[in-house]
C-alpha cells in the first residue's frame, strides 16, 4: 500500500510541474544553470568511465576469442556493439544516478528543511515547476548528449587498447567498426538515455521535495533517491529491451 501512496504522489508532483511559468526569463536561467550543472558537473566522470570500460572490453573480448578462425576484426564488432547497446547507456546512467540523483535530492531537501520551498510558494510560486521541471528538462538535454560522448569515447578506449596491446592494428579495427554496422543499435541506445535521464532526475527530485525532518533525512533521502533511481533505471533497461529489441 505505501508503494502506490508512493507513486500517487509522484505522478502528482510531475502534474503539477506543467503550468503556465509566471517569468520565462526566470525559468530559463534556472534552466541553464541546471544543464551546467548536470551536463559539465558529470563530464569528468564520463570521459573517465566510458574510455576505460572501451578499453576493458577489448581486452576481455581478446582475451575470450581465442579460436583462429574468427577474425581479429570480429573484436571491434563486439565492443562497437556491446558499448552502444548497454554500457554507454546503461553503465553511464547508473553512475549518473548517484552523481546527479543524490545531488538533486539533497539540494531540494536542504531547500524544503529550511523552509525555502515554503517560502517561495507564499510568494505565489508554482515551486514544483519552478525547482522540478529544470532539473528535468535540464536532464533530458545533456544526459543523452553525455550518451553520445560515452558512445565515441568507449569505442576509441577500445581501439587504444586494442592497438596499443598488439592486439590488432588500428586500421583493422576500423574496418570491423563498419562490418555489420545497425543504425537501429543507436535509436535503441538513444530511446534508453532519454527514458534513463527522466527517470535520473524525476525520482530524486519527488524524494528531494518530499523531505520531512532534518540533515539526517536529507542524507537519507538521498540515498534511497540513488537506490530507487538504480533500480528503475534496471527495470526500465529490461522492459525497453523486451519491446524494441523483440522481433
Amino acid at each position: 500500500m505505501h508503494f502506490f501512496t508512493e507513486l500517487g504522489r509522484y505522478l502528482m508532483l510531475i502534474k503539477g510541474m506543467f503550468s503556465k511559468p509566471e517569468n520565462g526569463r526566470m525559468y530559463w536561467k534556472e534552466f541553464m544553470h541546471q544543464c551546467s550543472e548536470i551536463g559539465l558537473g558529470s563530464m569528468g566522470i564520463v570521459v573517465i568511465i566510458s574510455f576505460f570500460m572501451g578499453a576493458v572490453s577489448a581486452l576481455q573480448t581478446a582475451y575470450q576469442l581465442t579460436s583462429p578462425v574468427i577474425p581479429k576484426s570480429t573484436i571491434a564488432q563486439i565492443v562497437r556493439d556491446t558499448v552502444i547497446l548497454e554500457f554507454a547507456p546503461t553503465l553511464v546512467c547508473i553512475v549518473l544516478a548517484g552523481v546527479v540523483g543524490s545531488k538533486i535530492a539533497s539540494e531540494l531537501g536542504n531547500m524544503r528543511v529550511s523552509e525555502q520551498i515554503d517560502a517561495l510558494e507564499i510568494m505565489g510560486i508554482n515551486t514544483k515547476t519552478y525547482l522540478v521541471l529544470p532539473k528535468i528538462l535540464a536532464a533530458l538535454l545533456t544526459i543523452p548528449a553525455l550518451v553520445i560522448i560515452s558512445m565515441g569515447l568507449g569505442i576509441m578506449g577500445g581501439r587504444v587498447a586494442g592497438t596499443m596491446s598488439g592486439i590488432l592494428p588500428a586500421n583493422l579495427f576500423d574496418n570491423g567498426l563498419l562490418e555489420n554496422f545497425v543504425p537501429y543499435n543507436v535509436v535503441f541506445a538513444m530511446s534508453k538515455a532519454y527514458t534513463f535521464a527522466f527517470l535520473i532526475s524525476s525520482i530524486p527530485a519527488y524524494y528531494g521535495y518530499y523531505v520531512q525532518g532534518g540533515s539526517l533525512e536529507i542524507g537519507r533521502s538521498s540515498t534511497k533517491a540513488v537506490v530507487v533511481s538504480c533500480v528503475a533505471i534496471l527495470f526500465a533497461d529490461y522492459i525497453l529491451a523486451a519491446l524494441l529489441l523483440n522481433d
